[in-house]
């Protein structure tokens, strides 16, 4: 085809994970010039004609530097997913606007920065996070006995200049885990089930992300219906822009309720579903026209 993509990654997996490796590995077969590139490198990102975002995960604590990078590719090449998309979706506080488009999301409370740590979940087990993150990193699971500890985490980032987000620990997870539906350019792919990740006690990790304990799952039909609302409720300018998406969902007394939509730097889990690196090949392949 005689055209050149850079997979944007972080500069701990210079060379991508598995699941990138699996992806360079299809766009080569479909002959594309594919190479991983460290995102806050010294590149001339106008060599290439398409850049996808993929695992730049240490973007959380620098979002300011992210985003004007991909502000800055976005001049002089093609950004999938899209500046508009990373910008939109990289603050969590865009749960607030799904939730206000008739999504049933996790029960959340913003903090912003100058307000106060105290919440309104302190009486249950509840999870403290800043609304800029990735990998689980600055994330703890507490209960009703470390209201201090909740207090002195939110205050921390607060302090920091970072907003929070509070949401009550949702324990249907602890046995059914949480179901993260892949989408690629718009069709729905495959679903992973997430084993519980958070763990009572637990310490910040130090990692660039936590471990996850993944396995390939059936959604169910509440999920796959909440899955799609999710997406049709995405703003109009940017739904066209998604080359992927993964919705991630937990159960509750009350059914399938919104966790997250990762359209930024998501782990597509390409390597537990066989058909779906060539997929998203494809769908490069036809970005590309």
């Amino acid at each position: 085809m005689g055209v050149r993509i850079a997979v944007a990654t972080a500069a701990e997996v210079p060379d991508l994970d598995d699941e990138g490796q699996r992806f360079l590995t299809a766009l080569r077969e479909r002959d594309v010039t594919a190479e991983p590139a460290v995102w806050d490198a010294e590149l001339d990102w106008s060599t290439y004609d398409l850049v996808v975002v993929r695992s730049t995960w240490d973007y959380a604590e620098r979002l300011p530097e992210f985003l004007a990078w991909a502000d800055r590719v976005s001049r002089s090449t093609r950004l999938l997913n899209s500046a508009p998309v990373l910008h939109w979706n990289t603050d969590k506080r865009y749960l607030a606007e799904l939730e206000a488009a008739g999504i049933p999301i996790v029960p959340t409370q913003f903090l912003a920065p100058g307000e106060g740590p105290r919440h309104r979940f302190e009486d249950v087990e509840h999870v403290v996070k800043p609304v800029v993150s990735a990998g689980s990193r600055g994330t703890l699971r507490l209960g009703p006995h470390e209201v201090d500890r909740s207090h002195e985490h939110a205050a921390a980032l607060l302090d920091a200049g970072r907003g929070v987000m509070v949401q009550p620990y949702l324990h249907e997870v602890d046995e059914l885990g949480e179901t993260a539906l892949l989408f690629i350019d718009g069709r729905f792919s495959h679903a992973m089930r997430k084993g519980p990740l958070l763990s009572p006690g637990m310490a910040l990790t130090e990692e660039l992300f936590l471990q996850e304990e993944m396995s390939p799952r059936d959604a169910s039909t509440a999920e796959r219906e909440l899955a799609d609302a999710v997406l049709e409720v995405v703003p109009a300018a940017l739904r066209g822009d998604l080359l992927y998406a993964r919705v991630d969902l937990l159960p509750s007394a009350d059914g399938p309720r919104l966790l997250e939509l990762e359209l930024a730097e998501p782990s597509l889990f390409l390597d537990h579903h066989a058909p779906a690196a060539g997929a998203l090949a494809d769908a490069v392949v036809r970005r590309l026209g």
